[in-house]
């Protein structure tokens, strides 16, 4: 059987009525640009998110990038940051000329350790810029406390973690803002690229709304330099159809992960719930914290031994998988000139060498997942 790493049909197919309704109405009243679908939109994800202010942008990156520009971000600032992330992160700072400063992560979590960024302050440190990798929450409000202990802003990445909640709060609600992305594969995806900053704060929200019409306070009266960071109205009115449906696909991912979870303790491959980890078990499998949806499951990520070996043994059952991330963020080429090398970031380097996303997305069914995990065991037992 084929699997794919993400199939959006499932999602897409019951909903072509109430989309291609959305959409002619943007058709009809031709505001292809600032139309009201946006305003309605950012008005609705406010409410999900239990956020004072939602400004829709033009993707999850000119979301990071925003959301620096309004905090003043530029040359001679430093900007702390995970070495395990979407290279994204950490070109936002760049882009600004300020300097990323990256921490290694948690093993557990794999989220930006607050020891080492406790370790990494310095006099000229503006911003704490924290990454939710894979849906996850890390402790994000240990990281909130310590940016309020030294005046500098947390920024949440939130790109792959909306719908996540923890203490009765969503993702990108602990910081000063947080930032998403729509892209197709996340959570809540547009028909192509979208994103959004959010924050409590008014005075950010409005430097916001002026950053993403170049900088324009009146029309023809440019205050400062912004962009054209404006999501399409097409794009508004698809996700605003979705969002509805939002929750049902997050229950969906978690169902289909606490399977996967079962599955493969049933194969022998990984720990079970109240296990130890041993050399016997090949996987280690993504934490299911309790209680709240601390996880929302954009991605199913487990840490494999023979990884590559892995994924190209699934690859030619027909089984797409995906490495998030192959390199750290600090070791890329495009960061040379920052002085980091191999062994600065042992944790992050290990996550790199082991790291396996498998497929995982609403609608994928038992009889996949069992597809999948068969063909896991399949391996490690040829392996032997």
């Amino acid at each position: 059987m084929e699997v794919p790493l993400v199939d959006l049909a499932p999602q897409h197919r019951p909903l072509q009525a109430e989309l291609w309704q959305a959409v002619q109405a943007v058709a009809a009243h031709q505001r292809f640009v600032n139309g009201p679908e946006v305003e309605l939109f950012e008005q609705e994800m406010s409410a999900y998110l239990g956020v004072a202010h939602a400004v829709a942008v033009s993707s999850g990156t000119d979301a990071l990038l925003a959301a620096l520009m309004a905090l003043g971000v530029g040359p001679g600032d430093e900007v702390i940051t995970t070495a395990y992330s979407f290279v994204a992160t950490a070109e936002v700072i760049a882009r600004l000329g300020a300097r990323p400063v990256f921490c290694d992560i948690l093993p557990d979590s794999l989220f930006l350790r607050p020891g080492a960024v406790r370790e990494a302050f310095t006099s000229n440190t503006k911003v704490i810029l924290a990454v939710h990798l894979f849906g996850r929450l890390g402790p994000v409000e240990e990281l909130a406390k310590l940016a309020a202990e030294r005046g500098v802003a947390l920024v949440e990445d939130c790109a792959q973690a909306l719908g996540a909640r923890a203490g009765g709060r969503s993702a990108g609600s602990f910081g000063l803002s947080g930032a998403f992305s729509f892209f197709p594969s996340k959570n809540l995806g547009a028909w192509g690229d979208g994103g959004m900053v959010v924050t409590g704060d008014g005075g950010m929200a409005g430097t916001l709304r002026r950053l993403r019409e170049h900088g324009q306070v009146e029309r023809g009266h440019y205050q400062k330099l912004g962009g054209n960071f404006r999501l399409d109205t097409l794009q508004a009115a698809v996700l605003r159809v979705k969002l509805g449906h939002l929750e049902r696909w997050l229950d969906e991912r978690l169902r289909a992960a606490q399977l996967y979870l079962q599955m493969f303790w049933e194969a022998g491959l990984c720990a079970g719930p109240d296990e130890t980890q041993h050399p016997g078990h090949r996987l280690v499998m993504p934490q299911l914290p309790a209680g709240e949806r601390e996880h929302a499951f954009n991605l199913f990520v487990v840490r494999a031994e023979k990884r590559n070996e892995l994924a190209a043994y699934l690859a030619r059952r027909g089984i797409a998988t995906a490495v998030y991330y192959r390199t750290p963020v600090p070791l890329q080429p495009c960061f040379a000139d920052l002085g980091y090398g191999p062994g600065d970031f042992p944790v992050t380097e290990e996550a790199c060498r082991q790291v396996l996303a498998l497929p995982l997305f609403p609608g994928i069914s038992p009889d996949q997942q069992r597809a999948v995990v068969a063909a896991v065991a399949e391996f490690y037992r040829q392996a032997d």
